[in-house]
């Protein structure tokens, strides 16, 4: 891995972890292209490019506790207040209580189908049908979002395990995480902002586990030592500052439009993948 494809990488996972267009299915992506491009096997990843992918996505993880600090913090309070008090009645103690039965939720369904969210790693094409799939989802959540009339904005316990469970199948690459889960969101009848604030609240747990696990368990030092350092903490900083800025306007995005230009996406960008890809 050398710098300009650490940095490129790490544009790509601060712009789509957030956006609903699936980071892992971007990172899949411009990895093998560049290996495509540059004469190398598509169908192999180093150690080092599999633990820059675990960075690049802690690096958005600080992006969206800076982002949402204050939010988080009201959570807490929330929730220990409630533990000394023994009530649970306001909204952001349960939404404290939905997060984590929605993490659980998440782990119990991504953890089976892990290996196969590993394979697809070394078939972009499939990956591609996936993103493609996930395009389908974003316009019919805003079709069925659109005959809603009253919107919720708050989210109770049907809708925390619904998107767990979408949030679980976005262990695929190409199944984007944050679309799956504010799609679940507007199908739920939530409205797109309420959705949203929930989906990267609740990636929170999962990418934080993510993170600090796979380094203890997979990362021999040896291995570690010899990798492109430099090359690693730039794409690290460079996906924290673009997801920052990422979540900012996203949200603002989301307040006034509809999610449609990023379904056609995925499924312009699906088609255009899976057929490089197979040809490839």
């Amino acid at each position: 891995m050398n710098f300009v494809q650490a940095i490129l990488m790490g544009i790509v996972q601060g712009l789509s972890e957030f956006l609903p267009i699936s980071s892992s299915a971007h990172l899949v992506f411009t990895s093998n292209f560049y290996k495509v491009f540059a004469n190398l096997p598509v169908h192999e990843q180093s150690t080092q490019e599999i633990f820059f992918d675990i960075m690049v996505h802690l690096g958005t993880l600080v992006a969206v506790l800076i982002f949402f600090r204050k939010d988080i913090i009201q959570i807490l309070k929330a929730v220990w207040n409630a533990i000394k008090t023994k009530n649970w009645s306001d909204n952001e103690a349960k939404l404290g209580l939905y997060i984590v039965l929605g993490t659980i939720i998440t782990i119990v369904l991504a953890y089976p189908i892990n290996e196969y969210a590993a394979f697809l790693v070394f078939r972009p094409e499939l990956v591609g049908i996936l993103l493609f799939l996930t395009g389908i989802v974003l316009l019919l959540s805003e079709y069925f979002s659109k005959h809603v009339s009253a919107k919720k904005v708050q989210v109770d316990l049907k809708t925390s395990v619904l998107i767990g469970l979408a949030q679980g199948l976005a262990a695929l690459p190409g199944f984007s995480r944050s679309g799956w889960t504010i799609a679940t969101g507007l199908f739920s009848g939530l409205d797109r902002v309420t959705a949203a604030r929930y989906s990267f609240l609740l990636s929170i747990p999962i990418i934080l586990g993510a993170s600090m696990v796979y380094p203890l368990v997979k990362i021999d030092l040896h291995e570690a030592l010899a990798f492109n350092w430099h090359a690693i903490i730039a794409g690290t900083l460079v996906s924290g500052v673009v997801g920052y800025l990422c979540i900012k306007y996203f949200m603002k995005f989301l307040s006034k439009f509809s999610l449609a230009i990023f379904g056609y996406y995925c499924i312009i960008a699906g088609i255009i993948t899976a057929v490089f890809f197979s040809l490839n």
